[in-house]
């Protein structure tokens, strides 16, 4: 796949599904919730560089897609963690 704006949109709703997975991750978490999401946010770090490593070398599309998805990993799930503190404020 090859059309900049296709990859542009399943980047930006991946990044909305990391801060979703990220909200979730702390919402459950029954302690530092925060932990759980940079938790996840690592994993998500560490499949996505698995995949571009498999996938560039392939030519599968723009090398620039799959290392977005290993770069935006972490910060949208620590999003998530931080939007679940806002929300659900500890009592």
């Amino acid at each position: 796949m090859y059309d900049t704006g296709l990859l542009v949109l399943a980047l930006s709703y991946r990044c909305a599904y990391n801060v979703v997975g990220g909200y979730i991750a702390a919402r459950f978490a029954l302690r530092n919730p925060m932990r759980h999401a940079v938790i996840l946010g690592v994993i998500g770090i560490v499949l996505g560089l698995i995949g571009a490593i498999a996938t560039i070398p392939m030519k599968l599309g723009p090398a620039w897609y799959p290392i977005s998805l290993v770069v935006t990993a972490l910060p949208f799930t620590w999003l998530g963690g931080v939007l679940h503190r806002k929300w659900h404020v500890e009592r």
